[in-house]
């Protein structure tokens, strides 16, 4: 007999850890045995039971070997439900990022400056799907002030699938630019995949956040109940139009910028630990939301001061006398332009772009590579070296660029016999190419 979602939440308040990973198994969790393309999780029930785990969801009765084996149409479905019932506890912000580019790094802004003020709950690392999402609404403690979750697609239905989890009572989308178009087909579908937040948040009468400095986000926001502005300006305020007002002062080598709460107070400034024009967006959307839910400006100065970027995004590291770049997490068309205008941008001996294959591009993917090089030879560069088999397709630069297949083959055959000295480089590329061995 099956188990209901309302009796499977009496046994998670019994024991609130869960757990979809049979090697990592807190005392006393509840392990779900999801199956995924290469893994069924019901051959590890047992070893979960014999670990510690106090209950196991499955969906497959020849799994049951005793009553702590919990029973359930659909295990997916069930942590799905089960984190959905959990999320319906609270009465608090619930804040859905979305969008393109700069989610992760927006979103751990956001948390560094709300988290200075309040009990606030958010995403760890990249758990930003149909399993990452559920998974950090269960680990949402009770006195929780705060929520924030990260929202990723690569195809239609799955922003929307997530706000039905979530139930996001605040949204925003950091920008919209060519991602996942295997998935997508074109930049309007895009548009309309990310819209997924701002359509519920329509129908649910919610807040979105909006960043007038970035194309399309104004228009796809219409309809919904209250909107929040923000906007790069040239002094620090409230705009004409209502909007919250931020002034970039300096994108190099560390972004700068200034904000005020006050109007009748001088503006404050912040001096930051990410560099390039595109983190002034992810900065001034903090600074947005902190203002919106009235986080002091001291607050709101310090977190982002003492917020230092990791897991290979937007990472400034000194290694002998050459500055490295390192941003090789994750690449689309969109976000690898903004990286190497900030790389030409900066005064340096030699700058060297390390660029990784974009993935997931479907049928544009030879394209976009051939676009980007051609952008990437305007800057004027000393040095261009392309890895990945996308990259060897393309034409052009025969004479400057150096191509090699595997971040391996970069790695032995030129990265190791360089003497770097002085230089500036620019190490990005999709997370699957792994430039960051490079280090």
């Amino acid at each position: 007999m099956h188990i209901s979602v309302p009796e499977l939440y009496d046994i998670y308040l019994k024991h609130p850890v869960v757990s979809t990973d049979s090697r990592l198994l807190p005392e006393n969790c509840i392990f779900f045995a999801l199956r995924g393309a290469n893994f069924d999780g019901h051959q590890y029930v047992q070893k979960a039971l014999e670990s510690g785990a106090a209950k196991a969801v499955i969906d497959d009765p020849s799994f049951q070997f005793n009553d702590r084996c919990l029973l359930v149409p659909d295990v997916l479905k069930a942590l799905q439900d089960l984190a959905q019932w959990h999320r319906r506890q609270f009465e608090i912000p619930v804040i859905g990022i979305g969008g393109s580019n700069g989610k992760t790094t927006t979103k751990e802004l956001v948390s560094a400056v709300l988290s200075n003020h309040y009990a606030c709950h958010f995403t760890k690392g990249n758990l930003n799907n149909h399993i990452g999402v559920p998974l950090t609404l269960l680990a949402m403690p009770a006195d929780t002030e705060v929520a924030i979750i990260e929202m990723g697609t690569n195809q239609p239905g799955d922003v929307a699938q997530l706000c039905d989890i979530a139930q996001p009572t605040h949204g925003l989308i950091t920008n919209i630019g060519k991602e996942h178009l295997e998935g997508f087909g074109n930049l309007e579908g895009v548009k309309k995949a990310e819209a997924e937040l701002f359509d519920y948040l329509r129908r649910h009468g919610g807040a979105a956040f909006v960043n007038l400095s970035e194309k399309y986000l104004k228009s796809m926001s219409r309809g919904v109940a209250h909107r929040v502005h923000y906007n790069e300006a040239e002094r620090p305020g409230s705009g004409s139009n209502g909007s919250i007002d931020v002034q970039l002062l300096a994108e190099m080598p560390f972004v700068r910028v200034a904000f005020t709460c006050d109007e009748n107070r001088p503006p404050i400034e912040v001096n930051t630990r990410l560099y390039g024009r595109h983190n002034f967006n992810n900065i001034m959307t903090a600074i947005a939301l902190g203002i919106y839910f009235k986080v002091p400006g001291d607050k709101i100065k310090s977190a982002l001061e003492n917020y230092i970027p990791s897991n290979n995004r937007s990472q400034l590291l000194q290694r002998g006398e050459a500055t490295i770049l390192l941003d090789a997490y994750n690449a689309n068309p969109s976000s690898m332009r903004p990286a190497l205008q900030s790389l030409a941008a900066m005064p340096a001996g030699r700058r060297i772009a390390i660029l990784g294959d974009m993935r997931e591009l479907g049928h544009e993917s030879l394209a976009e590579h051939e676009s980007l090089l051609r952008f990437a030879n305007r800057l004027g560069l000393d040095q261009i070296v392309l890895v990945g088999p996308e990259f060897a397709r393309t034409k052009g630069l025969k004479n400057k660029a150096l191509r090699f297949n595997t971040t391996a083959e970069a790695k032995t055959r030129w990265f190791d016999l360089q003497d770097f000295g002085q230089s500036h480089i620019l190490i990005k590329g999709s997370r699957g190419i792994g430039l960051e061995k490079l280090l």
